[in-house]
């Protein structure tokens, strides 16, 4: 656990949040500034500060958190018309919080992946 992370404190249950599903690796809550009708975060309890240093440290947890995530757009009722499953990774990324984490988006059609420049 890092003490300066926002997730990690969320995990060891010191920040409340609105948990939506848990597994023994993973937990996933409602986001508190929604982006969309639902938006959930799903993160591993053990901290990786992004996608790929989970990807190359954990693979088996890379696993976990996408499963997680399908269990989430699942139970959220988001299969039949789709949703969106987002890393931000780094700074360029829009990562805001060091502390790998998926988005999942949906509940409304989401329109195009990126702004126009």
């Amino acid at each position: 656990m890092d003490n300066n992370c926002l997730f990690c404190r969320i995990v060891a249950g010191e920040i409340p949040a609105t948990v939506v599903h848990e597994t023994a690796t993973t937990l996933a809550f409602r986001d508190i500034d929604p982006k969309a009708a639902v938006h959930v975060l799903v993160i591993p309890k053990d901290h990786h500060p992004d996608v790929v240093a989970l990807a190359q440290n954990d693979p088996a947890g890379s696993a976990d958190l996408l499963a997680a995530a399908a269990a989430v757009a699942e139970a959220e009722g988001l299969l039949t018309d789709g949703f969106r499953l987002m890393f931000n990774t780094g700074a360029y990324g829009g990562q805001e919080v060091f502390h790998v984490h998926a988005h999942v988006l949906g509940g409304e059609p989401l329109g195009p992946m990126l702004a126009i420049r």
